[in-house]
């Protein structure tokens, strides 16, 4: 189990996340909740996934896992404990839920909600169907389950480009974030991959507010700026940036850069903390935006679902709506070993 030492070392190095005025007795204040947390986890037989997106004392404290959406649903995989807390927004619960039918998936988020995932149903994806039913539908991790059992193929943002690109049919309807659609047809045509791609009309909330007049003017302020953006952004954002990448990517990259450098990161604050914590010395300038969604989650609402969950804080996905999510999935691992 984490110190209070530990926490507050790793805490104090963070610009966003914990506003605390004190922040040793903030961490000396959590610590009991902490200790709780710890011991009704053997006694439930339960690990913690976080996403780097929630507050980053979930992360340091009692976290077995942190990573994004896919990766943790992975790494529940792999874990012997039947119970999984899922510190994150409900479709990423539906996600493990889906790589794991058999163990118990619960979300601790008092707003677990999430702009692009909801942007779309499933019955809406079964009217485009019928009005374009000579395409694939290619939709994005970030989907619920039920539009998922509607698709063909899931990707993350990692793999979207490879695995569009190494698709047969020639005609895409990718959904639901149409600015990662639009950087899809601008990679597929800098590629030389001739795609008929459809989009609909959902955004993440928080990265569509980065400004692409933003990046001009602090490369102007600092020559050395490497520019870090998630393809969820705008195509205006992602044409400046360096490199383009998913969260785990970014924080991976970043690992073997120069620690005495300016960086801007084009995603949410949570990634910036991260790296803060773990890797100091990286000077980040320019600003982040948080997600409410994310930060919903908190110690408090781990230790209610551990010691006393509710119905609704348990994932539950229809058995017919979760095979055919599984196997949209699934074909997500096919095209991603498959070599064009």
């Amino acid at each position: 189990m984490v110190t209070a030492d530990e926490l507050f070392e790793k805490l104090n190095r963070l610009r966003f996340g914990v506003e605390e005025e004190n922040l040793r007795a903030h961490v000396e204040g959590v610590m009991p909740l902490i200790e709780e947390i710890e011991d009704l986890k053997k006694a439930r037989n339960a690990v913690v996934l976080a996403h780097s997106y929630v507050p980053p004392t979930i992360i340091y404290s009692v976290a077995d896992y942190v990573g994004d959406s896919y990766g943790l649903s992975k790494d529940a995989l792999a874990a012997s404990q039947d119970t999984i807390v899922f510190a994150a927004v409900k479709f990423m619960g539906e996600t493990a839920k889906l790589l794991n039918p058999a163990k118990n998936v619960l979300i601790p988020g008092d707003d677990p909600g999430c702009t692009l995932a909801d942007s779309i149903t499933g019955e809406e994806v079964r009217a485009l169907r019928a009005q374009y039913p000579d395409y694939t539908y290619v939709c994005y991790i970030n989907t619920n389950a039920d539009v998922k059992a509607e698709c063909d193929v899931c990707v993350t943002s990692s793999n979207v480009y490879d695995i569009v690109e190494r698709i047969e049919n020639d005609k895409i309807f990718f959904l639901p974030d149409k600015l990662m659609g639009r950087n899809l047809i601008e990679e597929m045509t800098s590629r030389g991959v001739k795609k008929d791609i459809r989009l609909s009309e959902g955004t993440c909330y928080v990265h569509e507010e980065f400004d692409p007049d933003l990046v001009p003017r602090l490369k102007a302020a600092y020559p050395d700026l490497y520019i870090m953006a998630h393809p969820e952004c705008r195509p205006e954002v992602v044409r400046q940036a360096d490199y383009v990448g998913s969260t785990s990517q970014m924080f991976n990259v970043i690992k073997g850069m120069d620690v005495n450098r300016n960086y801007l990161m084009l995603t949410e604050c949570g990634l910036i903390s991260r790296i803060e914590a773990e890797m100091p010395g990286r000077n980040f300038v320019g600003t982040c935006q948080l997600c409410k969604y994310m930060k919903s989650n908190s110690l408090q609402g781990i230790r209610r679902v551990l010691a006393e969950p509710r119905e609704e804080d348990f994932i539950k996905i229809d058995p017919g709506i979760m095979d055919r999510a599984r196997a949209c999935v699934d074909a997500m691992f096919h095209y991603a070993e498959k070599r064009s």
